[in-house]
């Protein structure tokens, strides 16, 4: 359970949105517009939402401008995170990393795992930091994206959640 919120005034992060799908398009794609819901309902700034193809070099590409971008916190990545063949997200994301944050993909799969038992075991969700950017990747389903939100991502991305938060290690926003 969460801990209680830190008594100081909350901090808007920078956020940037990529659906990875070959078969999405801006009126089919659910779970980038969830994402996008949820980030501005909880007071953030949505800086950019695209939707790449299921390759890996144009997903890095995307990637890549964002982490060197000024104005861009935190990237979220919804899509490709699967078993089959076209799934390469992963693949795409892990070579830009300068550090993996394991525990997001473990507990992302454990809180899945109460909605959909053993199938969150096909989730390869991972998280990272690259170049001072946290990135976030899930799987590309609706729920799967309300679910890392509500469980994990609204705390994380918030600076008054205690003890510790994502928010208070993001050099743009880091004090002193």
């Amino acid at each position: 359970m969460p801990k209680p919120a830190k008594n100081q005034e909350f901090i808007p992060v920078n956020i940037a949105v990529l659906t990875v799908s070959d078969t999405r398009t801006e009126e089919t794609d659910t779970s980038g517009k969830a994402l996008a819901e949820c980030l501005t309902g909880a007071g953030h700034r949505l800086v950019e939402k695209i939707i790449s193809a299921d390759d890996i070099y144009q997903i890095r590409a995307v990637v890549s401008r964002w982490i060197v971008a000024p104005a861009v916190d935190v990237v979220l990545i919804t899509g490709g995170t699967g078993i089959t063949w076209r799934d390469v997200t992963p693949e795409a994301i892990l070579p830009l990393l300068d550090k993996e944050i394991t525990g997001f993909g473990e507990m992302f799969r454990s809180v899945s795992y109460q909605e959909v038992q053993t199938s969150a075991l096909q989730s390869r969700a991972l998280a990272g930091i690259a170049n001072g950017t946290f990135i976030f990747c899930m799987p590309g389903s609706t729920n799967a994206c309300h679910t890392a939100w509500n469980h994990i991502l609204k705390y994380q991305l918030d600076n008054r959640h205690g003890p510790c938060n994502f928010v208070e290690l993001m050099p743009r926003l880091k004090k002193g």
